[in-house]
């Protein structure tokens, strides 16, 4: 279908009634032949979406002369090669992700640049990369916010329709409608109005915040208190142990929040779980005193959140947070178990040659006991890794050993389809955070 942009001069921005009309000449027909239109597809009925999309790292990268590709959200090749560029240019640990320093490395060489250079020809793809994943089951709307840099000349609206879907034994077709708003941060803070009100009244509402969320940021606030879910992604988050706390603050404020990175967990959770299915190794749960956890380094999401779900299955309480830092950025944990034993846990940052696609991946798992006699020694490794280092723990029990195939898709917008699927409040994993949150604040 055809995808008609609406851009006003500014200071004014687009209307909700200006939207509104476009939607509607796209769902409308032409003349049919006896002087009358119809409706050619069947209209957005199952929910709305609002994903915020910053992708700034790519603008300024663009900007900057490093990535000449397409704004799309996209970490393939061309953008890690580019960030690579950009950190080597800039004397950075080259990584090929966007790391806190050099995403304010970043920002201070654009704001170095004169105001006419602070803009960007790469193409903006923002708003219709999630169409394949999401929309082809659902007949839905999604509102995509796209933050620019530079000057604020106002927001546009680009306004289309996503057809992939023919009804069995049916005319027409099954669509998602796509609004794509693009503006600076302060232009998309004035028309927050205007996004709460193109979210269909009566059907599910979700807010996918594909940034830091910021609980303050007036835009978060309004959209969060409209929708049903707000959806992140805890393996960008730029400070994760004080994000994380954000998200269980928000969940005491009753705003239901649902984590992609979670469900990355999955394979491991279950692993563990399944090691300790035995009845002879069940009772020797309350012999586990010491738990080892690796992680990619980069990002401690997974890590904290995997602890915070087995210290809450166990009914372990944190005493005491110790961050000691160096080369693998260890972080010590005590907690008492339910028997008064003590229990200690240590997260490691495993540098790695070649980063993976998620950052902060959990690579190892070792629980041990310091009881010889105990039947609980178990060690998990990814497929990537191996479990040398965890095997160099030293131990008189015999350990079992597996190794954890990761889901086959882990990327977000694979993730998010599925949480579309089941998006009712998630018990377990608020309880996980929960304990998550206490570990952290004894820091």
């Amino acid at each position: 279908m055809n995808t008609p942009l609406v851009a006003l001069q500014k200071p004014k921005d687009i209307s909700l009634s200006q939207i509104e009309a476009e939607l509607s000449s796209i769902w409308l027909s032409q003349n049919i032949g006896n002087g009358k239109t119809t409706a050619i597809a069947t209209r957005a009925a199952t929910f709305s979406m609002v994903v915020y999309e910053p992708e700034e790292f790519q603008q300024l990268l663009g900007t900057l002369g490093f990535y000449a590709g397409s704004i799309d959200g996209i970490h393939g090749t061309a953008t890690r090669d580019a960030i690579k560029e950009a950190q080597k240019q800039y004397d950075l640990p080259i990584t090929g992700r966007v790391d806190p320093d050099t995403l304010t490395k970043l920002r201070e060489e654009f704001a170095k640049l004169p105001a006419s250079k602070q803009t960007i020809s790469n193409l903006d793809a923002r708003g219709f990369s999630i169409s394949e994943t999401i929309a082809a089951q659902n007949p839905c709307r999604i509102i995509t916010l796209c933050p620019t840099l530079g000057e604020d000349t106002g927001v546009t609206a680009q306004v289309s329709a996503y057809c992939p879907i023919q009804k069995k034994h049916e005319e027409g077709l099954v669509c998602c409608e796509y609004i794509t708003l693009r503006g600076t941060k302060a232009a998309l803070e004035r028309v927050g109005n205007i996004v709460s009100s193109l979210m269909i009244p009566d059907l599910p509402k979700f807010v996918w915040w594909k940034a830091t969320p910021n609980p303050e940021q007036e835009l978060f606030k309004q959209l969060s208190s409209c929708s049903n879910c707000v959806i992140v992604d805890s393996s960008y988050f730029s400070d994760p142990e004080s994000e994380l706390l954000k998200m269980q603050d928000l969940i005491e404020e009753e705003t239901y929040i649902a984590d992609l990175n979670w469900h990355r967990l999955s394979p491991w959770q279950e692993l563990t779980a399944s090691a300790f299915d035995p009845p002879e190794r069940r009772t020797s749960l309350v012999e586990i005193d010491n738990i080892t956890l690796d992680y990619e380094k980069g990002n401690a999401a997974q890590a904290l959140m995997f602890l915070g779900w087995f210290a809450s299955r166990l009914e372990w309480k944190p005493l005491s947070f110790v961050d000691q830092g160096g080369d693998y950025e260890l972080k010590h944990i005590r907690f008492m178990g339910p028997n008064d034993k003590e229990i200690l846990a240590e997260l490691a940052a495993i540098p790695t040659a070649d980063y993976g696609e998620i950052p902060g991946d959990l690579v190892g798992l070792r629980l041990t006991s310091g009881n010889p006699n105990a039947n609980c020694c178990t060690i998990l490794c990814s497929e990537t890794t191996g479990c040398m280092r965890m095997e160099a723990g030293g131990s008189a029990q015999s350990c079992r050993t597996e190794q954890v195939i990761a889901a086959t898709d882990q990327k977000a917008e694979s993730l998010m389809a599925q949480q579309l699927q089941r998006w009712g409040r998630d018990v377990l994993y608020e309880e996980s955070l929960g304990l998550t949150a206490q570990i952290l604040k004894l820091q």
